[in-house]
């Protein structure tokens, strides 16, 4: 047992690295991590399996600071602890280029699990990241040999819980009874504006007992041992659970304590020095730490050496007692793909009456299910209109974490985040569909993902007006053309069945950031597949000559030597390629392009964008059922949709939309 001094010391350092971090960068939040701290040490030194030498250790716990604005509390830890963040990033603290930015962010600093910031993301996260460990631990784990054990941890916020995306998230973990899930709401009653009377006064406790949560109270945020007490408690229940921890926000402060005025802005000098009088502090040098403290919190690196060593071991005699299941896990922690998972492609003939992209979508999800076990996903209770059910698997529930079909519920923002959690867990390769109207809800966790590489895959089907009678509520306009928008995004919206293929074939090896699928309720024609169209329609030799979406855009058809050139995404392609056959029967020369994602066609090199868009060719017309906007860039004129769409058959809409073979023809004309 370490002596009390110790330990408050210890606890003291984190509060004042923070702090004064913070005064240097002259910005940011010293009242988080000076009221958490006690909560932040007591996980981090009692329970927390990780090691700093190796932040990317599948056997160990995980922590997130959902509250991510108190990101300097989390630097602080890891520099303690023995990562490779050295106390003169610390010293850089929100400035240009440091490894020690304003918000956590994944993939940048070491030992940051998630990016969090945008209040109830880390929540969530952490709800997907139970979920995937759960799912392996159920298709891998063996009596006495459970390798997949993590705990989830988390220090979560009055903020945290007044956002959506927490309710929703919560709701789920509580149905599907998480238990390896434990958060530590920090319970200051503060916010930027004030007091949460001001706009949170429901009971917590009671709402999280109504999820289905474990809920325990720490009456006092600095008690270690109360602390550390309710955390054990939480590990031996079946259900989550948040540990409500009373807590003063900017503790030790004497005039900023317990007050808004701790939360957002540095506590000034004087302030500063004064809280180092109130707790014992030395008031210089900034950035203050006792020898002893480091010893103490660099422990932490033997300890997770011989954690992680402890870990190998049992899995290295797992694999040989289990070793078809053993080789199956490492491929998957490992992050590689079956060599041979590409022959489950399916390929689709050519079929004027063809089929809805949702529905090949649908028929390669299960294709292609068998051989990537590791593919899971579902629905925002969607799934007959998504077509997102594997076949043959059980849904994932409480009592059957190896089924790989979710119900997410009506709770698109969460089941986003919670997607981007099982992302970042890694063993699996999730997947969740829902309208593309209804990707506003969840346009937070997206964001999120493209700026942490998340390698989630969205899916958006009823992708345009041609969705019909639901109306203008239900039609997206401006959705397609917004997620262009994200960097690191990629949006892929297929023509006809086999682009949609190659469109889940790109999604699948995109493992360095998400990827959208926009796909269609209406059926489209499936096109001529096989090498009669021109030499860039196919992939290369021994591929079977199929669309290649991986490019981002295709010539699919020449038509005589071309003067015009119709380019097109998803469902208007059918309408061009028709309209070209029409003009070419007036002895026009036309050019077809399939344009199924701006983002591939702008990573290929400037040789074969020109091949598909020759700069001497200007008379280019796009044709898209959605805003126009960023067209330009590639055609002279558009064909588009700048007003909201209408309730009726989807063939009238088009029709009174301006989607028609005459108005196409018409403006190629025009050029």
């Amino acid at each position: 047992m370490r002596s009390q001094n110790l330990e408050t010391r210890a606890i003291n350092t984190l509060r004042f690295l923070s702090a004064d971090g913070v005064q240097k960068a002259n910005s940011g939040h010293p009242g988080l991590p000076m009221g958490a701290a006690a909560m932040a040490y007591t996980i981090w030194t009692r329970h927390l399996r990780h090691n700093p030498r190796n932040p990317k250790w599948m056997g160990r716990d995980r922590f997130i600071l959902s509250g991510g604005h108190g990101s300097m509390l989390l630097y602080s830890l890891l520099h303690l602890t023995g990562y490779n963040l050295s106390l003169d990033e610390l010293n850089n603290f929100r400035q240009w280029g440091s490894l020690t930015p304003g918000h956590p962010e994944y993939g940048l600093t070491p030992g940051v699990e998630v990016t969090t910031g945008p209040l109830g993301q880390g929540f969530a996260n952490g709800v997907g990241m139970a979920i995937a460990a759960s799912h392996l631990a159920a298709t891998f784990n063996q009596r006495g040999h459970e390798i997949i054990n993590p705990y989830i941890y988390a220090i979560v916020t009055d903020g945290d819980l007044m956002e959506g995306v927490a309710s929703e998230a919560a709701s789920l973990a509580g149905h599907l009874s998480l238990g390896r899930l434990i958060y530590l709401y920090d319970d200051n009653h503060i916010s930027i504006d004030g007091s949460t009377d001001l706009a949170f006064t429901e009971d917590r406790a009671m709402r999280f007992r109504a999820y289905g949560w474990q809920v325990l109270r720490v009456e006092d945020g600095n008690d270690v041992a109360a602390i550390d007490k309710a955390i054990q408690e939480a590990k031996a229940e079946s259900r989550p659970s948040i540990i409500m921890c009373r807590t003063t926000i900017g503790f030790g402060a004497p005039n900023k304590q317990g007050t808004s005025k701790a939360h957002g802005e540095p506590l000034g000098d004087e302030e500063l020095k004064a809280a180092k009088d109130n707790l014992g502090w030395p008031k210089e040098p900034r950035f203050f730490i006792p020898d002893d403290v480091l010893e103490f919190y660099r422990e932490a690196v033997e300890r997770g050496r011989e954690l992680e060593v402890g870990w190998k071991m049992r899995f290295e005699a797992y694999k040989q007692i289990y070793p078809v299941q053993g080789a199956e896990l490492q491929r998957r922690l490992n992050g590689e793909l079956p060599n041979d998972w590409e022959s489950a492609l399916p390929t689709f003939p050519v079929d004027v009456k063809g089929m809805a992209t949702r529905a090949a979508s649908g028929k390669t999800i299960n294709a292609i299910a068998a051989k990537l076990p590791e593919l899971i996903g579902g629905s925002a209770d969607l799934a007959p209109s998504n077509n997102t059910k594997i076949d043959g698997s059980p849904a994932f529930q409480k009592d059957s974490y190896e089924g790989r079909n979710f119900h997410f519920g009506v709770r698109e923002h969460a089941m986003g985040s919670v997607l981007n959690g099982m992302a970042v867990f890694g063993g699996v390769i999730p997947y969740g569909g829902t309208f593309l109207i209804f990707s506003d809800y969840m346009r937070p966790a997206i964001r999120l993902a493209a700026l942490s590489h998340y390698p989630s895959i969205f899916i958006f089907t009823h992708d345009s007006v041609g969705l019909g009678e639901d109306g203008p509520t239900h039609q997206p306009i401006e959705q397609l053309m917004s997620l262009r928008l994200i960097p690191n995004l990629v949006v892929i919206r297929p023509a006809e069945a086999n682009e949609t293929v190659q469109a889940w074939k790109a999604a699948i090896e995109r493992r360095n950031g998400p990827t959208v699928l926009a796909l269609t309720r209406q059926n489209v024609s499936t096109f001529e597949p096989f090498g009669t169209v021109s030499e860039s329609r196919t992939v290369r030799a021994g591929s079977s000559n199929l669309p290649i979406v991986e490019k981002g855009a295709y010539v699919l058809k020449d038509f005589g030597k071309p003067e015009i050139i119709l380019m097109a995404s998803g469902s208007e392609v059918g309408l061009i390629l028709e309209a070209a056959q029409k003009l070419a029967d007036e002895g026009k020369g036309v050019r077809v392009v399939s344009f199924p994602s701006w983002e591939l066609f702008e990573k290929q090199d400037e040789a074969y964008r020109e091949s598909v868009l020759p700069k001497n060719i200007q008379k280019r017309l796009a044709v898209e059922a959605g805003t126009g906007l960023g067209w330009e860039r590639y055609a002279k004129s558009v064909i588009s949709i700048e007003r909201y769409g209408a309730s009726a058959p989807a063939k009238v809409i088009f029709e009174k939309l301006g989607f028609t073979v005459e108005n196409v023809i018409a403006k190629a004309k025009e050029l």
